[in-house]
C-alpha cells in the first residue's frame, strides 16, 4: 500500500456508515410518518361512524315525538301524546344538552368543551335566524361501555373505555311544510287515505373525537313526516 493511501479504508468505512446512517434514519421517518398517517385514517372512521350516529339519533328523537313517547312501564307508545314538535322560541346560540356525561361516568379530562363545536361546523347555517327543536350532546364511550352487562367481557369494556374520547351531537330544526305524498295505513293516515303535504326536519349531527385539536366530522339529513 502506497504511503498516500493509508487511513482510506477508515475513511471510506466512515462514509459509508455515515450513509447507511440517514438511510435509516429515513426509512424510520417513512415508516412513522405512514404509522401516524394509519391512525389518522382510523381515528377519522371511528369518528364518521359516530356522525352516523348522531344522525339516526337526531332522526330517531323527530319519529319518538311523531309515534309518541315510549312508556318504559307499558312498554307501548302514548299515541295520545303524538306531535310534530315545533322549534323553540329563543334563538339557538350553540349550546347542547349534555346527556350522559357526568363526573361518574367520564373523567374530567373527557368532558366536551365548548359544547358548540357541532354547531361552528355548518357555516352556512343562518345563525340569525335558527331556531330548533332540541340540541343533544353524548359520550358514545358511556353508550358502548353501559352496553355491556356487569358479566361483561374485560376485553369488549377495556376497548369501549377507549371511545370515552368520542362524542356525538345533533341540533333538528324545523323547517316547515314540504311535499308529501303517502299511502297506507299509519299513526297519521287511513289505509284509504293519500296525503300530499308533510313537516319538514333538517338534522344536523356531528361525530367529534375530543383532543388538542378536536376531530369533527359533521353531516345532515332531512326527514319529512306527514302532517
Amino acid at each position: 500500500m502506497r504511503k498516500d493511501e493509508k487511513g482510506f479504508a477508515l475513511v471510506l468505512s466512515l462514509v459509508l456508515m455515515l450513509v447507511m446512517s440517514l438511510m435509516g434514519g429515513a426509512l424510520i421517518v417513512i415508516s412513522a410518518g405512514d404509522h401516524q398517517s394509519n391512525n389518522r385514517s382510523e381515528d377519522y372512521q371511528q369518528t364518521f361512524y359516530v356522525a352516523e350516529t348522531a344522525l339516526i339519533e337526531g332522526e330517531r328523537y323527530i319519529l319518538n315525538q311523531f309515534l309518541g313517547p315510549w312508556n318504559t312501564s307499558s312498554h307501548k307508545r302514548d299515541t295520545a301524546k303524538r306531535n310534530l314538535p315545533a322549534n323553540q322560541t329563543s334563538k339557538y346560540t350553540g349550546n347542547m344538552t349534555q346527556k350522559n356525561y357526568n363526573s361518574r361516568s367520564v373523567g374530567r379530562d373527557d368532558y366536551l368543551s365548548p359544547s358548540t363545536i357541532c354547531y361552528n361546523s355548518f357555516s352556512e347555517i343562518d345563525k340569525d335566524n335558527l331556531k330548533v327543536v332540541t340540541a343533544e350532546s353524548w359520550n358514545f364511550g358511556v353508550i358502548v361501555r353501559d352496553s355491556f352487562s356487569s358479566k361483561g367481557g374485560t376485553v369488549e369494556k377495556e376497548e369501549a373505555q377507549k371511545l370515552l374520547k368520542y362524542y356525538y351531537q345533533f341540533f333538528v330544526t324545523r323547517i316547515g311544510s314540504a311535499p308529501y305524498r303517502g299511502s297506507g295505513s299509519s299513526v297519521k293516515k287511513g289505509a284509504n287515505n293519500t296525503g300530499n303535504d308533510g313537516m319538514a326536519y333538517r338534522v344536523y349531527g356531528c361525530g367529534i373525537k375530543k383532543e388538542k385539536d378536536p376531530m369533527v366530522v359533521a353531516l345532515e339529513s332531512v326527514v319529512v313526516l306527514p302532517k
